[in-house]
């Protein structure tokens, strides 16, 4: 039997993994390539499945997830480092152009011009988050031209540097909280009110923060404000598998994913955790979930599983085992394939195997759909596409795991809170490209 994504691509063997994945990754990249913003070539937070949005709507933490992909790509062939590197140029113009709030970037901008879009009413300034997103796939590409002696990819080091340099991390604690932040506006301040506390997707934010060598924070703001000095612990069983952190059932599963495209989980241990067991038992209990299907929707089970944040019938939506609405995300099967390989395979396999017209469209799968309302996504997210490409690639190659881990401010900051990792017992090397 043969398989095929989308008519761009040769149909490939059913048995061959490897042809499967260039395809799948691949078809996720062009969001970032052919579906970018059109002058900056930063990462437009949503697309259409036939057509781009009528705005110029740009995501940060997408557009961190669009430069880890580029580098995806120029490993695999699918663009020129010549082309990767004029389009990094562009992008890092636009970056430079963007208004920033003590270095911190908004949610939202307009691509054309840098100014916020607000997120919402009181959210109209910086997001720690999303920076914290965007600096992760900076720094990937940093370091995968650290050994280069070509002056214009020691220029792009030197102005990624002066962007991670210049986020004020601390600028997001309230009031000597020993917390960050998630969000601070100029206008309204701390109105948002909401602290990056309990597992989450934001990990790689204190990480970040405290690896910044002029604005960083100290260890305790992680341990008292993230792991909230142990709070944020779980211990309990679901679905027969143990669950280190986190809410009940380990909640979406992008929260083993985000931080993880540049973090490498495997052997990342603190006195809270074991980062690769946590993830990979999140996802195993996101699977069971739908082979169990409490709910009884349609084709639930061990080919058709994953729950995370996504496009739904009535907007985006939040999903989840604690928090199910017959709505599977192709994104979260797919970027748990470190995790689960096989169930991973699996559910791609059964994706591929719908009806083409619904579930593919010109960046591969569709954000989401639901046979028990025969309901199929007409868009494609960024922050969904992104980890696709990135997680796939790391289960591959390790590639975005070698690069991340390689940067010497994150090795000191894991240090720094705490962490153990192989990748601090031995000399990680950039890439070597």
């Amino acid at each position: 039997m043969y398989l095929r994504l989308d008519p761009q691509n040769a149909p490939v063997a059913e048995d061959d993994d490897g042809a499967i994945l260039d395809q799948v990754q691949r078809a996720s990249f062009r969001y970032f390539w052919d579906g970018a913003h059109p002058e900056s070539g930063l990462a437009r937070d949503r697309s259409g499945r036939t057509a781009d949005p009528r705005n110029d709507l740009v995501a940060t933490g997408g557009s961190g997830f669009g430069f880890m992909a580029l580098l995806v790509a120029i490993e695999r062939g699918w663009i020129t480092r010549d082309e990767a590197i004029a389009r990094i140029e562009r992008m890092l113009s636009a970056l430079e152009t963007t208004r920033r709030y003590n270095g911190i970037f908004p949610h939202f901008f307009n691509g054309t011009d840098g100014s916020t879009v607000p997120f919402t009413k009181l959210d109209d300034g910086g997001d720690l988050v999303e920076t914290s997103l965007l600096l992760q796939g900076l720094i990937c590409v940093r370091q995968y031209f650290a050994a280069a002696d070509d002056p214009r990819e020691g220029a792009i080091r030197d102005r990624i540097n002066r962007l991670w340099l210049a986020v004020q991390w601390n600028s997001h604690i309230k009031n000597s909280e020993k917390v960050l932040y998630w969000h601070h506006s100029p206008k309204f301040g701390w109105a948002r009110n909401v602290p990056i506390r309990g597992w989450n997707e934001a990990l790689v934010s204190y990480v970040l923060a405290a690896a910044s060598p002029d604005y960083g924070i100290d260890a305790e703001i992680y341990h008292d404000g993230f792991a909230a000095n142990g709070a944020f612990l779980n211990g309990r069983d679901y679905y027969g598998v143990t669950l280190p952190l986190g809410p009940d059932y380990g909640g979406p599963l992008f929260f083993a994913h985000y931080s993880f495209c540049g973090l490498d989980p495997r052997g990342l241990v603190d006195r809270y955790a074991d980062y690769w067991q946590q993830n990979c038992n999140h996802a195993r209990i996101n699977y069971l979930h739908s082979v169990h299907n409490p709910h009884g929707y349609t084709a639930y089970g061990p080919d058709c599983w994953g729950l995370t944040s996504s496009h739904g019938p009535k907007g985006y939506a939040v999903s989840s085992p604690g928090l199910d609405f017959g709505l599977i995300a192709p994104t979260a099967a797919l970027s748990s394939l470190p995790y689960l390989p096989e169930e991973s395979m699996r559910a791609l396999r059964y994706f591929m195997a719908l009806p083409q017209a619904k579930i593919t469209g010109r960046f591969g799968f569709v954000d989401a759909f639901s046979l028990t309302s025969n309901w199929f996504a007409r868009t494609y997210l960024a922050i969904d596409q992104g980890p696709v490409v990135a997680m796939i690639e790391n289960h591959r190659s390790g590639l975005l795991w070698r690069l991340f881990m390689s940067a010497p401010e994150i090795k000191t900051s894991l240090r720094k809170l705490g962490f153990t990792t192989p990748h601090l017992t031995r000399d990680t090397e950039p890439n070597g490209h």
